[in-house]
């Protein structure tokens, strides 16, 4: 048994190095979009019994509709696992953060700001010009609100905002990249991006899609304009989360229902209607115009 045991283990040792080599050497020349469906496949399927046990202890039944306070749970818990699915794919296909333009560096920090008061400062623009209009008014009663709720929020937005950019113009922008032009894998990437959010919840979210896809494309140009850093756009994919989740949460716009819901937004999701739309464009076109800037 001895003599066996000395044979069979160097044998195992040496045989599982070359099998290893190989199995990189293959992933790193694998399909683009063998990688981008194994990724989705292993982060969703390591998702899914965590999910199960958080909806089980949350107390709700996939045929009821997910409320706000249920949906965070399941979407922290979710996003949570992307970093570290993300590193392992990022290993297999030897394929470092900083080619999805996770970058650590003090020039990250700046463009996240900016980009941050580039959100803010979009949306702010559009809601003046409604509110001059007479399409909606603010709710200065409710500004008392705000004070307790701006650190939790932000804090929220970065981290959502932060995960998404990473998977979609960091991660899955660059490998479709690799097989496909710029604008192509723009397409792709913002596609895949605004119908993943059908998953969450359909009947809000269907009108928002055309808004969700625009939105994504202006985040491909946010990183372009910042020289393949995500830093930009998760600051401005950040500032816009975090200043329509203050406003929704204080209660802070009313709509006059001056106009059609399908200008200022449908179900009051700015992404639904023109006004969201004009957000974007005003966003794309700053950017644009002073990408020689960044």
């Amino acid at each position: 048994m001895q003599e066996v045991y000395c044979v069979f283990v160097p044998t195992s040792i040496s045989l599982s190095k070359p099998l290893a080599n190989l199995l990189l050497s293959s992933l790193k020349d694998a399909p683009v979009f063998f990688v981008v469906m194994a990724f989705f496949i292993v982060w969703v399927g390591s998702w899914l019994p965590i999910a199960a046990l958080t909806a089980f202890a949350l107390k709700w039944q996939p045929s009821q509709l997910l409320q706000p306070e249920q949906k965070l749970p399941l979407l922290v818990s979710l996003y949570l696992l992307a970093p570290l699915i993300l590193w392992g794919t990022s290993w297999l296909t030897d394929t470092p953060f900083s080619d999805y333009g996770f970058i650590g560096s003090i020039s990250t920090l700046y463009s996240l700001v900016l980009g941050i008061s580039l959100g803010i400062l979009s949306l702010t623009l559009v809601f003046s010009w409604q509110l001059w209009l007479g399409w909606c008014s603010f709710q200065w009663s409710n500004i008392k609100l705000v004070r307790p709720i701006l650190l939790p929020i932000l804090l929220v937005a970065l981290f959502v905002g932060g995960i998404e950019e990473l998977i979609f113009r960091g991660f899955m922008f660059t490998e479709l990249e690799k097989d496909s032009s710029v604008w192509l894998a723009a397409l792709i990437s913002s596609s895949i991006f605004a119908l993943l959010h059908l998953v969450w919840e359909q009947r809000e979210t269907i009108p928002q899609l055309p808004g969700l896809w625009f939105m994504g494309m202006v985040l491909v140009l946010a990183r372009f304009v910042d020289g393949g850093s995500i830093g930009l756009a998760w600051g401005l994919h950040t500032g816009w989360i975090w200043a329509i989740a203050t406003l929704d949460t204080a209660h802070l716009i009313h709509y006059t229902g001056n106009v059609s819901d399908w200008v200022t937004g449908k179900n009051k999701k700015p992404l639904a209607g023109v006004a969201g739309i004009v957000c974007l464009l005003l966003s794309g076109g700053i950017l644009w115009l002073f990408s020689g800037y960044f």
